[in-house]
């Protein structure tokens, strides 16, 4: 087993991280938790019957983990990742791992000087519609990928820490590492120019709530991830290709066909292209299945597998997101 510590045991780290190392008990034991908050230090006590901890210094001193999973405040991971990482454990950081390039780089410096391993956390990249929508363009049934459009909406209302920029907050990082990263994985090429718009529209504080970024990638595709504020039946996908279409409405997946014809006239006005489509049910969940990624983190531990999210892919999402922000304060593209 795994001697593992948790580091925030608020709503995704009592959740999305502690439940599968409580399930898989061949693989992890939580040895301790570290929490300021009294009442998640009480049901992580009840829980787990492990030493509790308010201070993850004295945590990583006294118990010496594994393998720490850190779930805490977004601008607090890179020095609690780069503390632990110190301390002789490997890390895990969930979303977003760093909320700026520089500080993924320390991540990244601490990572090569103890030889530990460094895990950042983006599920969305086991997701149950990104896998069916790369089966599908690899079979070739729209041709040619030149769009790739994830969006997210929602009216709702927050105003907890991620609603101030203070603590990292704001939906950029929040969303971003889901909805940028996750198309990214449709294309081959490396992106060489980002357009961001973040904009404030209904929440409270200074973080955005509403933003598009708009890459260009080298061979010419164009990737839109944007969260909105908005209501309706907002297609999550739209991917183009130059024989076909995809949009995924809800939990089905809608890929049109295009037949074009072999010869148009030149005084043709626009050919009659035949269109037939085909639906698929999206069987899964679309931002990845925690209880499926551990055991995979489990055996990446022990190196039997490489582990499925490389540190410089991680470190370029990291850049391409600064870029966004940098060009949305500028007005302007930003080339990398």
């Amino acid at each position: 087993m795994i001697r593992t510590a948790i580091i925030g045991y608020g709503r995704n780290g009592s959740t999305m991280h502690a439940g599968p190392v409580e399930r898989y008990k061949d693989d992890f034991q939580v040895v301790a938790v570290c929490d300021i908050d009294p009442e998640a230090q009480e049901k992580a006590a009840a829980r787990f019957h492990c030493p509790i901890y308010e201070d993850y210094h004295k945590m990583l001193a006294e118990v010496k983990p594994e393998f720490t999973i850190i779930v805490t405040r977004s601008y607090q991971h890179a020095q609690m990742a780069i503390d632990s990482l110190m301390a002789g454990s490997h890390v895990l950081v969930t979303k977003p791992w760093a909320t700026n390039a520089r500080d993924a780089e320390r991540m990244i410096a601490a990572q090569q000087v103890t030889g530990r391993k460094l895990l950042p956390w983006l599920p969305a990249r086991f997701g149950a519609d990104l896998r069916q929508l790369r089966a599908i363009i690899d079979r070739g049934d729209i041709g040619r990928v030149f769009e790739v459009r994830r969006s997210a909406t929602t009216f709702g209302l927050r105003r907890d820490w991620q609603t101030e920029r203070r603590f990292g907050g704001g939906y950029l990082l929040n969303w971003g590492p889901h909805l940028v990263d996750q198309p990214l994985q449709l294309v081959s090429s490396p992106v060489t120019r980002v357009y961001g718009n973040l904009r404030q529209i209904i929440n409270p504080n200074d973080g955005e709530d509403n933003l598009r970024v708009i890459c260009h990638t080298e061979d010419g595709v164009t990737v839109v991830s944007e969260y909105l504020i908005a209501a309706g039946p907002y297609p999550a996908w739209v991917i183009q290709g130059d024989r076909g279409t995809i949009i995924v409405q809800g939990d089905t997946i809608h890929v049109y066909q295009a037949n074009l014809p072999e010869k148009v006239g030149e005084k043709e006005y626009r050919s009659n292209t035949a269109i037939t489509e085909y639906t698929e049910k999206i069987t899964g969940q679309i931002y990845g299945d925690e209880y499926e990624i551990y055991p995979h983190i489990a055996r990446a531990l022990r190196g039997e597998e490489e582990y499925f999210v490389p540190l410089e892919e991680a470190l370029r999402l990291s850049r391409l997101l600064d870029a966004a922000r940098l060009s949305s304060r500028l007005g302007q593209e930003v080339c990398l």
